[in-house]
């Protein structure tokens, strides 16, 4: 455990303007009498991605370059993407857990803090994590820590938001429509869309508008109604969770007139993000909200797929009191956490502090001249290898910072004509800010996870047409008889604190 004194210089550092350390020279090798013996497991998120021929996870040039650099020998698993947070359970109950584990789960996390199961990593980080302390802000700090104790290692979201709604231009001009506006002249395009045979193959078979499951891709159409999903907002004084709003119900109700009208897709509750990206590969889908990187993906696939069909983005609609906007991502992206029976937390940090590091440009960007050159000033990546080597995401996500012209260059090296940096410029310029930034409270890590499985289907069901609408008031109670008053209390108590 940390001593008073400790905890007192590190948050010295966090807060002092100017405190940042060094972050090192590329390949520089690291005190191998420091080092000697320093082996880790760790249990991380494969991403999806795979590996390419003999290679895998414990063997591949990027995990090389790491322990070349650390003098940390990695021994890597990777749980199957499903049911992955319970993978991790089990894997924290086994008699041997891992030294490093990573979630994206704030639920996940704090469930642990509460069990008292996790590491407190503030001494190993004030002795051998100068590039984490430097680069990742107090605010993301903040939200890893705990009564002063810092029990995970946060990787940051690269960009502060996701949604940005893209639209068929050239089926807006077949049918004489312009880009939309509002919310009422966006439901006239959907419905022009989905009644209007905009494909011209004299078939019934286009979608107004096509969401994902658990109500996922809607942010936008949230924002009209002044509200977001999973978010607090201030309200005379207090901040009150977004799903139990009268602005969520309003949004709801929006939502159920397009599925009551056949402009909504009848399939959501089952379109998963794979299949959402073939129906728009497959000319079905002519508007949705895409993330702000679909047009190198589902969007070029339609692309390939019509020569003749062009996507524009649109501005965000606005709501009937003049609202709109989309949701803001965490600063923390996923968090690594060291189980308390770990002996190797030195290790862990000084792992992760390369890859914050002087590793970062590399695991984000790849190898330079493999993968990437610069010439003249600007970047330029080679796509096949740049797939090839995707696998390196594993390794970087860990521990994601900001670089902001890093992100730039790279994402301009994609290919200009995919207007990546534009759409995230769009995005940022539209966010809905959530006021609770703090750490998962207690009862977050109790009732966070049934609760959040009641809004998914109570709020799916209404919009589906199983429920009526009056549902959503008898969700409301039940959210707050189930916890939510509990952690409403708690956001609220933190919220006062910050406030002092």
């Amino acid at each position: 455990m940390l001593k008073r004194k400790t905890a007192f210089a590190l948050l010295v550092c966090f807060t002092a303007a100017g405190c940042s350390l060094p972050a090192g020279e590329k390949n520089i090798e690291v005190d191998s009498s420091a080092a000697k013996n320093e082996a880790i497991r760790i249990v991380v998120n494969s991403l999806g991605m795979g590996f390419p021929e003999n290679m895998d996870e414990n063997n591949n040039p990027y995990l090389n370059y790491i322990e070349k650099n650390t003098g940390v020998q990695v021994n890597v698993t990777l749980p199957p993407l499903n049911g992955y947070d319970e993978k991790l359970n089990v894997i924290m109950t086994s008699g041997e857990p891992p030294d490093l584990l990573n979630t994206s789960s704030p639920s996940w996390f704090m469930n642990y803090v509460n069990q008292k199961a996790l590491t407190p990593l503030n001494g190993y980080i004030e002795e051998y994590g100068a590039n984490l302390r430097a680069k990742i802000p107090k605010e993301a700090w903040d939200n890893v820590t705990v009564d002063g104790n810092i029990y995970a290692i946060p990787s940051l979201n690269e960009v502060n938001g996701t949604e940005i709604i893209y639209a068929r231009k050239d089926w807006l001009d077949k049918l004489g429509l312009g880009p939309p506006r509002t919310i009422e002249e966006y439901t006239e395009v959907m419905r022009a869309f989905a009644e209007r045979d905009p494909d011209g193959n004299g078939r019934k078979d286009t979608y107004g508008l096509s969401i994902m499951e658990r109500l996922g891709r809607t942010s936008p159409f949230l924002g009209a109604f002044g509200t977001q999903m999973n978010a607090w907002y201030e309200r005379d004084g207090k901040l009150m969770y977004s799903g139990i709003l009268p602005e969520m119900k309003a949004a709801l109700v929006y939502l159920r007139s397009l599925y009551d009208r056949d402009i909504l897709d009848p399939e959501f509750p089952l379109n998963k993000i794979d299949v959402l990206g073939e129906k728009i590969a497959d000319g079905r889908v002519g508007l949705y909200s895409a993330a702000w990187s679909d047009t190198r993906t589902h969007i070029a696939a339609n692309r390939k797929n019509d020569p003749n069909a062009v996507w524009i983005p649109l501005n965000f609609p606005i709501g009937p009191s003049s609202k709109h906007g989309v949701y803001s991502t965490s600063k923390v992206r996923s968090y690594n956490v060291v189980p308390l029976k770990s002996q190797n937390a030195a290790a862990v940090v000084k792992f992760l502090d390369f890859i914050a590091g002087p590793g970062q440009q590399d695991l984000k960007l790849g190898f330079e001249n493999e993968v990437w050159i610069r010439s003249g000033g600007k970047l330029t990546i080679r796509l096949e290898e740049h797939i090839k080597h995707g696998y390196r995401g594993i390794y970087g996500s860990l521990a994601d910072t900001v670089e902001r012209n890093m992100t730039r260059d790279r994402l301009v090296g994609l290919g200009e004509q995919f207007r990546l940096y534009e759409n995230l410029q769009l995005i940022e310029s539209n966010l809905m800010e959530n006021r609770f930034n703090g750490p998962p409270t207690a009862a977050m890590g109790k009732h966070q996870v049934k609760l959040s499985k009641l809004q998914e289907e109570t709020f799916t069901r209404i919009v589906a047409g199983v429920s009526p609408i009056e549902e959503f008031d008898s969700f409301v109670k039940k959210w707050k008889d189930s916890g939510g008053d509990e952690i409403t209390g708690e956001v609220n108590e933190w919220w006062r604190e910050t406030r002092k």
